[in-house]
């Protein structure tokens, strides 16, 4: 990683991961807090490349890295395995609920991207072998790679376990555990039902009808298959981990190496077991009968729903509701129509994915593009959504839609599979008609084309990647004397009287100060935010001529975490020139203690040959605050 290594030599220099009891940052510093300071070599820190210098003020330890701080927080949080802090609460609560989840979802995936897309190959190449006759599907060869192919997928929850306990801050190994007794054998549903006759059926009569083999704790456990799911596993180690927070309260240090592990999976797993897991089982069930009745009176409007929720249900693994409708009708109808219509979302994300391969300019999602398009033609399309499609949001939503044209030309056509195929284009052979009729084959090719063709399509005509800053730079040409106006009304003040030398001296950039008599900021100029601190204190702006701007509302207000603070405007917003981008109560903050004087700096002012700062002593919004002389 770039910023691994600085990331290590701070570590090392500040006394080692066990010197620290906390750690934040703000928009161009990391705070620690420190066991002890004194270990720290403030020297060795401020000689070494990528950082600015080393301050310490309010019991904190401040390493100034100044843009780049984000990136270097995320590779010491990694290092130390130190969790987020109350400082980004706000933040939290300011993310739409989609973009949380999403934010989770792809958190928790993002580790397994790697493994999960070269499973997804072998299983793919390993049908294709089998069709060219290479070699049958009883040979040790198949078997073998078929096995490393399933490894993940069969086993999903051990992998899942772990990587939702390092999101929701359980340790890793209970996440292991709990994943692994989701697929215990003896606790899966097939096994109960070799084993034992059922004690009773409950829901009986219903779509949730369940039998119940054992008892646990004279409960009656229902009995479900866990093996290849999501929903129980993230939902269970979430619980565990608050499980864990409440143990690590009240037990002896001296006992919590093992009771606190050993108290958190005796509460949570019967609470996944007799809840969680039925509940999100029912769920799927729920969904798949729903859409089994909406086919009876539109088979156009069911393979709609089918096609355009599929990759939603994919996500949560709630899509294997549908096998079980799946299999029943291939056995007494001999064909299976309901849930073909899924069939057109693994030609449309590879179209999606497709296009994205064109668009982007980013190397890493480049190179992701063409194994997921490949594994995703195989029909194993879970890591093109958790690696490329959620976290770019839009292309996800894309894909839905395309899913949706395609899943409703199958229905409208009434797609049909014969027999249990394989995945992606393997799946083409069991379309064929035992009568030796080719139609519905023809319609499952069409249907493909079709799918792929709109996602391909719409993603080249509605995505459009974000540029970076320095692209963006690249493109627009910088004026001479540029004028920057006031974001702020007040008195002016010199930079080197503020008491924090990172603004008196100039380190991160030339400007001036401004001691605020009214509590609004406003756009200097027009351009974009690309760095708003969730606490509402400080920002960063790039005009649309490249000049890069700080505006930090007051000296250490980060510690007030958003109080007297009112962001009008979101991180990554385009901005327009006298456009209000955020409120603060000027009275609130000073009885707290702290003052209000607001720098506003040009970081790159390396890029010009000067910053002249106005002659003036008040100003008002709008004025000419600052020169930029290129």
């Amino acid at each position: 990683m770039k910023y691994e290594q600085l990331a290590k030599d701070i570590i090392k220099h500040i006394g080692g991961k066990e010197n620290i009891n906390n750690l934040t940052h703000c928009i161009t510093r990391l705070r620690f807090k420190l066991k002890d300071e004194a270990i720290a070599d403030d020297n060795v820190l401020k000689k070494m490349d990528g950082i600015v210098t080393v301050i310490k003020s309010g019991g904190q330890y401040q390493v100034v890295i100044g843009n780049h701080v984000s990136d270097v927080y995320e590779q010491v949080r990694k290092l130390t395995n130190s969790e987020e802090l109350d400082t980004n609460l706000v933040e939290k609560k300011q993310v739409k609920l989609f973009d949380r989840a999403i934010d989770i979802v792809s958190g928790i995936f993002q580790p397994i991207l790697g493994i999960m897309v070269a499973c997804g190959m072998l299983k793919g190449f390993n049908e294709l072998f089998v069709a060219l006759g290479l070699y049958n599907n009883t040979t040790g060869i198949y078997m073998v790679i078929n096995a490393a192919g399933d490894s993940l997928f069969t086993f999903l929850p051990l992998f899942l376990g772990y990587t939702a306990s390092q999101k929701f801050g359980l340790k890793p190994m209970v996440g292991l555990a709990i994943g692994a007794a989701l697929c215990y054998p003896a606790i899966q549903a097939s096994s109960l039902s070799a084993t034992y006759e059922p004690i009773r059926i409950l829901f009986e009569g219903t779509v949730f009808a369940s039998p119940v083999y054992i008892n646990l704790f004279g409960i009656p456990l229902i009995s479900m298959d866990y093996t290849s799911t999501v929903i129980p596993v993230i939902l269970s180690v979430f619980f565990a981990a608050k499980c864990e927070k409440i143990f690590n309260k009240f037990i002896p240090d001296l006992l919590k190496f093992f009771f606190v592990p050993m108290l958190t999976l005796i509460v949570a797993l019967p609470v996944t077991f007799i809840i969680i897991g039925p509940i999100a089982t029912f769920g799927s069930t729920l969904i798949s009968q729903f859409v089994f009745s909406v086919r009876g009176f539109s088979p156009l409007l069911s393979g709609l729903i089918v096609g355009l929720t599929w990759q939603i249900l994919v996500i949560f693994g709630m899509h294997w509701g549908f096998l079980p409708i799946y299999i029943n009708n291939i056995v007494t109808m001999g064909y299976d129509n309901v849930m073909m219509p899924f069939f057109a979302s693994t030609f449309a994300t590879s179209g999606v994915v497709l296009a994205i391969f064109f668009i982007t300019k980013d190397k890493k999602i480049k190179r992701m593009s063409i194994p997921n398009f490949i594994s995703g033609i195989f029909g194993v399309t879970e890591p093109a959504i958790y690696g490329i499609l959620l976290p770019l949001k839009k292309p996800f939503f894309i894909s839905c839609i395309a899913s949706g044209i395609g899943g409703a030309f199958y229905g409208f056509f009434n797609l049909r599979e014969f027999i249990v195929g394989g995945l992606g284009i393997f799946e083409f052979p069991a379309m064929i008609d035992p009568s030796g009729s080719m139609d519905n084959l023809i319609i499952g090719v069409i249907g493909a084309g079709i799918s792929m063709v709109v996602g391909f399509a719409l993603t080249m005509i509605f995505y459009k990647e974000k540029k970076t800053n320095v692209e963006n730079n690249i493109e627009k040409e910088v004026s001479l004397n540029q004028e920057i106006i006031s974001p702020i009304q007040g008195n002016i003040t010199d930079l080197s009287q503020i008491a924090d030398e990172v603004f008196s001296k100039e380190i991160l950039g030339k400007g001036v100060a401004v001691q605020p008599t009214e509590g609004k900021i406003i756009a200097p100029a027009d351009g974009v935010l690309t760095t708003f601190f969730s606490t509402g204190h400080a920002m960063g702006i790039t005009t649309n001529n490249g000049v890069e701007i700080l505006i930090h509302v007051g000296m250490d207000t980060v510690k007030l975490e958003g109080k007297y603070f009112k962001p009008k405007a979101k991180q990554g917003d385009i901005i327009k020139i006298g456009q209000v981008i955020l409120e603060f109560d000027i009275k609130g903050i000073e009885s707290e203690g702290y003052s209000t004087i607001t720098p506003i700096i040009i970081t790159n002012s390396g890029n010009y040959l000067d910053i002249i700062g106005t002659d003036k002593n008040i100003i008002n919004f709008n004025d000419p605050l600052l020169t930029i002389i290129s």
